[in-house]
Parts: structure tokens; sequence; C-alpha cells
């Protein structure tokens, strides 16, 4: 484990998946996963258009992307990728972003995985393991996650695990003008849906990187004003979204 970056070595554990900080085997695995497909050619799941191109260039995306996020993260201003895996298998890639989350208690939700993994109800177990490390690793009061009403099968997973929807926006996508939804769980609803256990591990060290302390980590906090939505900003989260492919 990398001595000086601590989040290294988070790990998140289900019975059907774990979530983990991507080894540069993990991360180049990943990219092999996102360079075979993630999404019907013929359909845009997300706002970034990070799947359109050739395969080499899309797994490349992947890597900067992590890349990125490692480089600008600060602990007013982060972004979490965790890989998953199913069997020994690196599967697909779920994320979580926040600004000043010492304050607004509140992340964006971000995932996607490959192909041959979609449709197999693994990534209900994945989405379980994000929630659990926001609201009881971290003490979020919130999460949200923004999908394209096309998106049936994420759709699906926001509203089983007790997301509920929080209004609608318009995106562009390849030119056209789609219509999303945007979900919301509160800390209360996550505590009354939960059903997958899941144990985190490694957290501890990697708190401050978060901008939390073993005080304030894991417990709720007065909530601090809302930022006011703009195209740049959504709810304190900057919109830089890799969007949600199915994941049931």
């Amino acid at each position: 484990m990398l001595r000086h970056w601590p989040i290294a070595g988070l790990r998140l554990s289900t019975p059907e998946v774990e979530l983990r900080w991507p080894s540069l085997a993990d991360l180049d695995e990943l990219a092999e996963v996102a360079a075979r497909g993630v999404h019907d050619p013929g359909e845009m799941p997300f706002f970034s258009h990070w799947t359109d191109g050739d395969p080499e260039v899309v797994a490349r995306r992947v890597v900067q992307r992590h890349w990125n996020s490692l480089g600008a993260w600060t602990p007013n201003d982060w972004t979490l990728y965790l890989v998953a895996v199913h069997q020994d298998q690196v599967i697909g890639c779920y994320s979580m972003g926040a600004r000043d989350f010492h304050l607004t208690r509140e992340v964006l939700g971000t995932a996607w995985l490959g192909l041959p993994f979609q449709g197999k109800g693994v990534g209900t177990y994945a989405r379980a393991a994000m929630l659990h490390l926001a609201f009881e690793g971290l003490g979020a009061e919130y999460s949200f996650s923004v999908v394209q009403r096309s998106n049936t099968a994420s759709q699906t997973v926001f509203k089983k695990l007790g997301f509920q929807p929080d209004g609608m926006q318009v995106n562009q996508v390849r030119g056209r003008q789609v219509l999303s939804d945007r979900y919301r769980m509160d800390r209360q609803t996550w505590e009354e849906n939960r059903t997958v256990p899941v144990e985190i591990h490694g957290l501890a060290p990697a708190l401050p990187l978060f901008g939390l302390t073993p005080d304030n980590a894991g417990t709720t906090a007065p909530l601090a004003a809302r930022p006011m939505v703009t195209a740049e900003l959504l709810s304190g989260v900057r919109v830089d979204f890799d969007g949600d492919s199915p994941a049931a």
C-alpha cells in the first residue's frame, strides 16, 4: 500500500462484490473491461460521452480519469473511484464525489459495469456498498444520482434501494435533448431499506483526506446552506458525470 496515500487501503466487502481502491493491475483490467464495451453503441447513457471512440481511446480515458481525480483531490473537493470485483474479476467502477463534505454531508454517486456483467444483480450489491461507505463510514446525510429516463435498469436499481425522485433535468447527449431523473436518499431512508451486509476496511487512516476526523466521521451534522444550482455546480458537487450504465 502507498504509505502516503492511505485511501489505497480502502476496501468494501459484500457477499457478492468487493469494491477497492484500484492497484495498477486493477486499473489496467478496468480499462480493458471498458474497451470491450459498456453499452449498446447506438445508445449513450453517459453525459460525458467517455465511451465514444476506439477501444484504445476509451481504455486510456478510464486510466486518465482515475489519475486526474487522484491529482486533483483535496479534502474539500474529492471524487473517489473504486473498482468493483466479482469472483476475482474486475467488472466495473463505482464512484462517489463531494465538495465541502464536512459541511454539506452530501455525495454524488455514479457507476458503470462492463456489458457481460450487467443484469446479474451484482450492481445492487456494489451500490449498497457505496451507500454504506457514505452513510455509515463518512456520515453522509444525503446521496444523490442522476440517470437518464431511458436507462431502465439503473432506474430499477435506484428504486429497489429506496431512492426517491428528486426532480428532473435536461441534458444534451450526442446532439439531442435527453431527460434525466434525479434520485435522492437520506440517512433515515437508507437505514430503513438496507439489506446488504457490508464491511468497511482501511477507512480510518484515510479520513483526513475526506475532510473528516474520527470524531465527526460516521455521525450526523447540521446541514450547511446549499449552493445555487448552476450548469457547473449541482448540490455542491461538480457536474462531471461518469453517468449510470445498466447495473442491475
